[in-house]
């Protein structure tokens, strides 16, 4: 059991290390409450179709409401969004009531300022271990002209000084 702990928690110092981008994703549950949390992982799936991913936790207490869902939306934050990340990170109720936000054409609950939005409808969810993960098929999308939000040893933060521009 020891040398499986050790290796949980180098795999976790690892991954702390590899910098990620930041996202919220959305939906909206039932009774349509908008429903979000924090997520860094995040990957683009296809070009053809436009398909992206995403794991929930399965001790998440938003997992009953993106297992019921059939689309989502995906937030990429921008550097101005550093307490959104953490509302939707934490035990936060109202998580909402912390950002900007309006109902797409899709229905969907949309952050606003992100530097990138992904609406997605659900394509499937696998079970793979500890995690639950969401495939989803891109069904509009936004940008907006900001920089990115970066996780990086349990902090989040701007692109550093010095780092090439886009």
């Amino acid at each position: 059991m020891t040398k499986i702990l050790e290796k949980a928690n180098v795999f976790k110092k690892i991954m702390g290390l590899y910098p990620t981008g930041v996202t919220i994703v959305t939906t909206s549950d039932e009774k349509g409450n908008p429903v979000g949390l924090t997520v860094n992982s995040f990957a683009s799936v296809s070009i053809s179709p436009l398909m992206v991913l995403w794991c929930i936790d399965k001790n998440s207490s938003s997992l009953d409401a993106f297992l019921q869902a059939d689309k989502y939306a995906v937030h990429t934050l921008s550097e101005q969004q550093k307490e959104a990340c953490w509302a939707f990170a934490g035990k936060e109720k109202d998580r909402f009531s912390k950002v900007h936000w309006e109902s797409s054409s899709n229905g969907l609950p949309i952050i606003k300022d992100s530097l990138g939005v992904f609406e997605c409808k659900t394509v499937s969810k696998s079970e793979a271990g500890d995690h639950i993960i969401l495939l989803g098929e891109v069904i509009d999308l936004s940008i907006t002209d900001q920089s990115p939000l970066l996780y990086y040893n349990r902090n989040v933060g701007p692109i550093p000084e010095g780092w090439p521009e886009s």
